[in-house]
């Protein structure tokens, strides 16, 4: 349905304007429960509905995936950029991520933070970037992706969203699982994934504003973690380095995870600034965006580094890592000198990791809203159900054998979601000139007035083909990366589908010669 403007002379309410207008910045931190996000239009027949209406009697975020309007687009809270992206990244996953470079690669402390450094730099731009889309639009990633993908092509990085998403929820359920489990020999690793997922699920379930509550506070226990960590155990760090030649291919995979981790989140980004006010300066969102991301993710990778470097020589540290599959057990054993503080530690480590997962949750339902009409109608917080229903048992089973589960789920994600960056960038810069005002938002849920789709489509399949010679998966080794590259997918998915659509995209306006008015003028420079 598209997004009416609101009425001249009429007086909006707090709750028609959003839930941070006038004195709602006052409000105390909420615990479950959230102001409905309902659109004032459909409030009567939404509270009509039977789940809908006991949603709203709990105060459950129900507002779909319609675009926000710039009347409700009101939180001038440019921290929450920071907060959101810095909490979801100085956590046991990013800290697991760098660990891959020494425990699979065979990269030492050097090499190994050298290639975070430089990986981290740059590829976190694109997810920084695309977070201004967010408070500019009013619109959650995949809504987004419309302008580019059109309505029935955005059909599939919406699918392959869902199907990311999930997957960067089994690994946040199994490193959490691991790590309650290293606390106390009582707790299995499947009894720590189930404690995971229910926290993850619960703050998913209530909405955007409790993940943004939850999110500005869940990396105080991981921040002194990680001190304590260095505190007690740095001079083991300092002094025992790998000193093995890094191989060409051991270096260029190790980067290629790394990114895939850091461009994973470019497919969600947007939906965590949809409530700020659209008048707030992009370089200030792009900032204080890639400040929280860079921050925590070069942190939680460099010490994941040192320490899977590190564990070789300290018989506690390999004997908890398990030659590199129990995260959680590193975790434990690298604070077990703190005692039962260390102990303490670890506990708030495992239960902060939904500060991840919570986030990823919450997409897997907007995503998998964008699918089709008939799924939009269900609510999200149902979607939350669902994907926890999923992940739980995949998760257990997942555990056995982390590493390798870790790197083909993160180099897959990756594969796909580099493409896809690079469309969204070439639309965004190219074809829309890098303003906003180029997109009308109206036309979200009206396929004639979209692009037809084709150009993306195309581009996408074409940068998959040119990209798979390039993949190094346990299952399969591409020629070129046979040749010695290593797994560069991800850096060929990107950079080829930004070209590929360089050249489809004007083909698909002279091609489409009864496109809207409306998109002519928007894009007038090229004449279709």
């Amino acid at each position: 349905m598209d997004i009416q403007p609101a009425r001249d002379g009429v007086k909006e309410t707090n709750q028609q304007r959003g839930p941070w207008a006038d004195n709602a910045l006052e409000k105390p931190p909420p615990t479950c429960a959230i102001e409905s996000e309902l659109d004032p239009a459909n409030h009567t027949t939404v509270k009509s509905k039977g789940l809908y209406a006991l949603l709203s009697l709990l105060e459950i975020e129900t507002h779909g995936i319609e675009p926000i309007t710039d009347e409700r687009r009101t939180d001038p809270r440019l921290y929450e950029f920071f907060f959101v992206w810095f909490s979801t990244n100085i956590n046991v996953l990013a800290f697991s991520t760098g660990s891959v470079g020494p425990a699979f690669f065979g990269l030492g402390l050097r090499d190994s933070i050298l290639v975070i450094l430089v990986v981290d730099s740059m590829s976190l731009i694109i997810p920084a970037y695309f977070s201004v889309f967010g408070p500019k639009l009013g619109t959650r990633s995949m809504v987004q992706s419309r302008f580019s993908w059109g309505y029935y092509g955005s059909l599939i990085p919406s699918i392959l969203n869902v199907i990311s998403m999930e997957c960067y929820l089994i690994l946040n359920s199994i490193i959490g699982g691991q790590t309650l489990a290293s606390v106390s020999e009582q707790v299995s690793w499947s009894a720590g994934i189930i404690i995971i997922s229910l926290i993850s699920f619960l703050v998913a379930f209530c909405g955007y504003r409790v993940v943004h509550w939850y999110e500005r506070v869940a990396w105080i226990p991981n921040v002194v973690a990680f001190l304590v960590m260095l505190g007690v155990n740095g001079q083991y760090i300092v002094h025992k380095q790998g000193s093995t030649t890094p191989t060409v291919a051991a270096i260029l995979s190790f980067a290629s995870t790394t990114a895939a981790t850091d461009t994973g989140w470019c497919t969600i980004v947007a939906d965590y600034g949809v409530y700020h006010k659209s008048d707030t300066s992009s370089m200030r969102i792009f900032i204080f965006s890639y400040l929280g991301f860079f921050l925590s993710s070069f942190a939680a990778h460099a010490l994941g580094a040192a320490f899977a470097a590190s564990s070789p020589y300290v018989a506690a540290w390999d004997t908890g890592f398990q030659h590199g599959n129990d995260i959680g057990g590193l975790l434990g054993a690298v604070l077990s000198p703190a005692g039962n503080f260390g102990k303490m530690l670890v506990i708030l480590v495992a239960l902060t990791i939904p500060s991840t997962s919570a986030p990823t949750m919450y997409s897997f339902g907007t995503s998998f809203m964008n699918i089709s009409p008939g799924l939009a109608k269900v609510p999200r917080s149902v979607y939350a159900v669902v994907s926890t229903a999923i992940l739980i048992p995949l998760a257990i089973v997942g555990a056995r054998h982390f590493y390798s589960t870790f790197v083909d789920l993160a180099n897959i994600i990756g594969y796909w979601t580099g493409s896809f960056a690079g469309i969204i960038a070439v639309e965004h810069f190219v074809y829309r000139k890098n303003s906003f005002s180029k997109y009308n938002i109206t036309d979200w849920a009206t396929a004639r007035h979209l692009p037809m789709g084709a150009a993306a489509v195309l581009a996408f399949a074409g940068s998959i083909g040119i990209m798979v010679p390039c993949m190094s998966q346990v299952w399969y080794v591409g020629p070129i990366a046979r040749a010695g590259t290593g797994d560069i997918g991800i850096f060929v998915g990107l950079l080829s589908s930004g070209l590929l659509y360089l050249v489809f995209r004007p083909m698909e306006l002279m091609v489409r010669r009864d496109v809207s008015a409306g998109e002519r003028d928007r894009l007038g420079h090229i004449n279709p």
